[in-house]
């Protein structure tokens, strides 16, 4: 097989005209120079029959666009649960006729750098900058040579880089409400609280989650009943901080664990001291890994949607870039952080107790 590129001279000798008159036909602007339409004809007959194919650098250096987007990440191409990302970057992407190329750091500074030019040098469009976990980071200065967004990630301050988040605080409240819906009172946390400093420093989305659960319960009027916070939210954790309650002689109503892997470990705990979910202690979660659901009970948890969250950052770069080349100005204005919902999904690991006592959602 021939794998040498075919060359827009190779069509032109094909078709017996000048390469310019090729290049002018093969760019979509035969008719407006009042080329033939026989000659046109000629000439993309043999453009097919080569195989022929533009040079994107090329064309993008002619045009200004290559309709190709750079998503560089820290592990998202290599999480089972965060890799929805860039499949809904994809998506999003190829419905507008662009082409997305992916690049993973493993959270190594000099080969985000290295990544960020490489993908410069191949004239990308925008950029997508994205994190597995939610945190607050620094723009690097590469990233200001394109338009950009940012994925799961905040920055400090005011800017104008449009940011695409999973609505946390939203979800945190809102697990509370469910609970005290279900006439839940008795409400423990586990993996943080039960103050506002007790969250994982560098995760965003756990401060926030707590946020949204202290908020929802003052609002009720309570406030956590116990809180336990811990830097890896794991099943051993989630094992060691519920089998410390039930030590303590403390039977929960209500457990919020603050991912399911703590609530993987509550469970256990549980069930080895004979206690079933959701009869005597109820569980709400976060996340939806895959086996929330082939847990049993099946747990309750807040989904995080990633699929959702890479689609809506494309689209925000694509208009970004489609923005700059008419020179209209968007994004000279700082912009609020695009926020997400995190669907809920009801399994059975919440019971009610009394529905004549619930307490409306705050």
């Amino acid at each position: 097989m021939n794998r040498k590129r075919v060359t827009l001279a190779q069509v032109a000798a094909e078709a017996g005209v000048a390469a310019s008159t090729a290049s002018l036909v093969l760019a979509g602007r035969g008719s407006e120079l009042r080329l033939s339409q026989a000659l046109q004809e000629r000439v993309r007959a043999a453009a097919e029959r080569l195989g022929y194919r533009p040079n994107a650098v090329s064309v993008g250096l002619r045009t200004g666009s290559t309709r190709t987007l750079a998503f560089i990440s820290d592990s998202v191409a290599s999480s089972r649960l965060a890799g929805e990302m860039i499949k809904g970057a994809i998506d999003a992407a190829r419905a507008r006729g662009f082409l997305v190329f992916v690049g993973e750091t493993g959270g190594d500074v000099q080969l985000e750098r290295q990544l960020l030019n490489a993908m410069f040098d191949r004239q990308v469009d925008g950029l997508v900058l994205a994190s597995m976990i939610t945190h607050r980071r620094a723009l690097p200065p590469e990233a200001t040579r394109t338009p950009a967004v940012l994925l799961n990630l905040e920055v400090d301050g005011a800017t104008d880089v449009p940011r695409v988040l999973p609505d946390e605080y939203a979800a945190g409240r809102e697990a509370v409400g469910h609970l005290l819906e279900r006439g839940l009172r008795d409400i423990h946390l586990i993996g943080a609280g039960p103050t506002e400093d007790d969250a994982p420093p560098f995760s965003l989305g756990a401060q926030q989650r707590l946020h949204g659960i202290l908020d929802a319960l003052r609002d009720a009027g309570l406030e956590p009943a116990s809180g336990s916070p811990v830097i890896q939210w794991l099943p051993p954790e989630g094992f060691r901080l519920t089998s410390q309650l039930l030590d303590g002689g403390v039977v929960p109503q209500a457990l919020i664990c603050f991912n399911d892997r703590l609530a993987m470990g509550a469970y256990q705990a549980l069930g080895e001291r004979g206690l079933a979910v959701p009869d005597d202690v109820s569980v709400v979660s976060f996340d939806d890994v895959s086996f929330a659901q082939w847990l049993r009970p099946g747990l309750t948890t807040f989904a995080l949607p990633h699929r959702a969250m890479g689609k809506r950052a494309v689209e925000l770069l694509i208009d970004r870039v489609e923005a700059a080349k008419d020179d209209t100005g968007a994004g000279a204005a700082a912009v609020a952080p695009s926020l997400l919902p995190m669907p809920l999904r009801v399994r059975a690991s919440v019971r009610e107790v009394d529905a004549a006592a619930a307490v409306p959602r705050a």
